[in-house]
């Protein structure tokens, strides 16, 4: 095949290994220096074939949803041993606009006589509604919840958040912080995620909710979640948050 038979190849494997949530499919073919620029934070990107491989179990879990991940549009230019890719696909849950495409832009390079990807990057065209911004954030925690990130779940939280929580109530973003790292400390797998989230904003300010689905060492559990953002300088940030569960009498 030519160098760009070989990279289309490559690419539509690694969007059908996407698909299935075939993690070691994902991974195969990508260098150890990968530099990725994802839709959510980091905002300085994802570094390093370890930092990739945290990244994707989140998006698989959101994808066993109902959402889709398939190429509409390839193209491929290659030279010698460098070649550069560009795409768009369909990426979105089954309540998505369907219109909305994922953007994607693959560097490569051969190594030992095989190409391996060294860049990507990913994004969706800018809408500034607020509720597409306050869905992200929200879907960064459960990626950072995942990865046990703690410095990437306090990205989204204002220094005077106040937050309601099962143990008792907090205020600011210190005592917030050692809450939360004691939540990411409790097992070997934590999860966190909302799957019915509804959202709506006004201007600066946007209010969420939905039930909460927390697993952490194989125990599931569920809250009732509240959270209020504010935008400020340009970013939206929770200033406050309420969880409770039913009170059985």
């Amino acid at each position: 095949m030519t160098n760009e038979e070989q990279i289309r190849t490559l690419i539509q494997s690694w969007a059908t290994a996407v698909h299935d949530g075939d993690l070691p499919a994902v991974l195969a073919d990508h260098s150890d220096d990968i530099v990725v620029y994802d839709v959510p934070p980091p905002y300085d990107g994802v570094r390093g074939i370890e930092a990739y491989e945290q990244a994707w179990p989140p998006f698989f879990q959101w994808q066993q949803q109902g959402a889709t991940f398939d190429i509409v549009e390839l193209e491929v230019t290659a030279g010698d041993d460098v070649a550069f890719a560009f795409a768009l696909l369909r990426c979105g849950g089954k309540d998505d606009d369907p219109a909305n495409r994922l953007r994607l832009t693959i560097g490569l390079r051969k190594e030992n006589g095989r190409w391996v990807v060294t860049h990507e990057h990913h994004s969706f065209p800018h809408v500034d509604d607020g509720e597409t911004a306050v869905r992200a954030v929200q879907r960064h925690w459960s990626e950072r919840t995942a990865a046990k990130d703690l410095a990437g779940l306090m990205e989204n939280i204002d220094d005077d958040i106040v937050s309601y929580e099962h143990a008792g109530n907090y205020d600011g973003i210190d005592d917030l912080r050692e809450v939360c790292r004691a939540g990411l400390e409790t097992g070997d797998d934590v999860t966190f995620e909302t799957p019915d989230l509804t959202v709506i904003t006004r201007e600066d300010i946007a209010v969420s909710w939905g039930l909460d689905h927390v697993r952490a060492d194989g125990v599931d559990s569920w809250s009732r979640g509240t959270r209020v953002f504010r935008k400020k300088n340009g970013r939206w940030l929770m200033v406050h948050q309420h969880l409770s569960v039913p009170l059985d009498r």
